[in-house]
């Protein structure tokens, strides 16, 4: 069974996401959900924005790496939105990843903005809604479709809609059929790894 690590989106580490890390440990693996903000939540991704850009905002990167320090290499580094920031890094930079599981949020291996190219032998999902004002409209659709075209061992769903966090059934955006597609596809792909 895959051991996983669970980045929080831009509102924290809500009932939803939890209960995100909760569905795949019921099939079987083991999921840690480290909380960067420090118990902090918030209702509106607009909030959660205002807060890491506020003076009081942690340093996402630096609790990032803390939070796997202590983790064997062979991890699978997944986040939703925000979260991908540090999963995809991560994936790309900390040696012997398992995988990633990319959640609304997806950033190049070419040109502006990239960390660099994904590293061979590293299997990744990313899933996304075909509308959603910040997948893509932002241009992380395409960064995903860069990575499914070059990465042999990428898989890209794109859902029908329009929701952000979409999978976060503690906020208002939750969709309950795309979800449910979504954690099937997820464990099955950390099933493949395990």
């Amino acid at each position: 069974m895959a051991e996983i690590v669970l980045f929080h989106h831009i509102c924290g580490l809500t009932p939803g996401v939890v209960a995100l890390a909760d569905d795949w440990r019921a099939g079987g693996h083991t999921v840690h959900t480290p909380d960067l903000y420090d118990g902090r939540t918030f209702e509106s991704i607009e909030d959660g924005a205002a807060f890491t850009q506020s003076a009081e905002a942690p340093d996402l990167g630096a609790l990032a790496d803390a939070a796997v320090a202590d983790l064997p290499d062979r991890v699978v580094y997944a986040g939703i939105s925000a979260g991908v920031m540090q999963a995809q890094r991560l994936a790309q930079t900390r040696a012997g990843a398992a995988g990633a599981i990319l959640l609304e949020s997806c950033l190049p291996i070419f040109g502006e903005w990239a960390i660099g190219p994904w590293p061979d032998g590293v299997p990744v999902q990313v899933h996304g809604m075909d509308a959603d004002e910040f997948f893509a409209g932002e241009g992380d659709i395409d960064a995903a479709r860069e990575i499914a075209a070059t990465v042999p061992a990428a898989e890209l769903f794109v859902y029908p809609g329009d929701r952000h966090l979409f999978e976060d059934r503690s906020l208002p955006w939750y969709d309950q059929e795309a979800t449910a597609l979504l954690t099937g596809r997820t464990l099955d792909f950390l099933g493949r790894l395990g």
